[in-house]
């Protein structure tokens, strides 16, 4: 709908312009506005407010809720599996939080999963792996120009080691530097497409019985979550999503009904002790 009101303003606009409807018409569109209520990160360096044009017409949107894959939903998704290539796709989703080009986009000279990494030439400490923008002929695309590196846990490098036995049973396989490759359907050996994740996730969907198709962001959507639940600050959860600005990281933090509760309750705590 805003869509729709959007395009009648600058039909009305370029009607002003070319003489066509009265100048007038303009006030019924727009009011006048100042940037003291917009977000810091786009008012500029102006001392002073800065007024603007703004629609008057603007339809409500209702709140959508909240797109996160539960763990149930994980849980399920790893065990509707068939190949260990298929399990790591989902826990670099759900236990790393990559972006779907950012997983398919791996090379192996960004999988650190050693205690010390030093030897590589690297001095980010415990197993982690490394985002690096870069253009694939799969099409896979890192969205944030910055490289990042991003730990990860046990699940995510014993997934990685049973997937490299499987790997290495595909001798097209180690001709291509790319971390997900096609172990079952032709090419053998070539990458892993970004969109190849969105139909895996479909049959494992379909085959864990779940009610809705859990889709790749949602598995990124739990991992934040997670992390949130598990206490860590905004921006540490800013730097593992690779966002530029924390104001991106604020859609992911959703407490959930039980983090609401504790919050509550240890206010009451503290009363308690100032009491005592």
């Amino acid at each position: 709908m805003n869509t729709v009101l959007a395009g009648v303003r600058e039909f009305l606009n370029h009607q002003v312009a070319m003489g066509n409807v009265p100048v007038a018409a303009l006030a019924m569109l727009y009011e006048v506005a100042d940037d003291r209520d917009l977000p810091v990160e786009v008012r500029g360096e102006a001392s002073g407010p800065r007024y603007y044009a703004r629609a008057r017409h603007r339809a409500a949107v209702p709140d959508a809720p909240v797109d996160r894959a539960s763990d149930d939903e994980v849980v399920a998704l790893l065990r509707a599996c068939r190949t260990a290539r298929d399990r790591l796709i989902v826990l670099l989703r759900a236990r790393a939080g990559l972006r779907r080009g950012e997983a398919v986009g791996l090379r192996r000279e960004d999988i650190h999963f050693v205690v010390d990494a030093r030897h590589l030439g690297c001095s980010v400490p415990g197993s982690h792996l490394h985002v690096v923008r870069r253009d694939n002929s799969s099409g896979a695309w890192a969205k944030s120009r910055r490289s990042r590196a991003v730990p990860v846990d046990f699940l995510v490098v014993q997934a990685f080691d049973q997937y490299a036995v499987e790997r290495a049973r595909c001798a097209e396989a180690a001709l291509s530097d790319m971390v997900l490759v096609n172990l079952a359907r032709p090419p053998a050996g070539a990458p892993v497409k970004p969109g190849a994740v969105n139909e895996l996730l479909v049959r494992l969907s379909r085959r864990a019985g779940l009610e809705r198709v859990v889709h790749p962001h949602s598995l990124r959507h739990a991992f934040a979550t997670n992390v949130v639940e598990a206490g860590a600050a905004i921006d540490e959860v800013q730097q593992l999503l690779g966002h530029r600005s924390v104001t991106s990281t604020q859609v992911y933090l959703h407490p959930s009904p039980q983090r609401l509760r504790a919050a509550v309750d240890r206010v009451g705590s503290l009363v308690e002790e100032v009491r005592s």
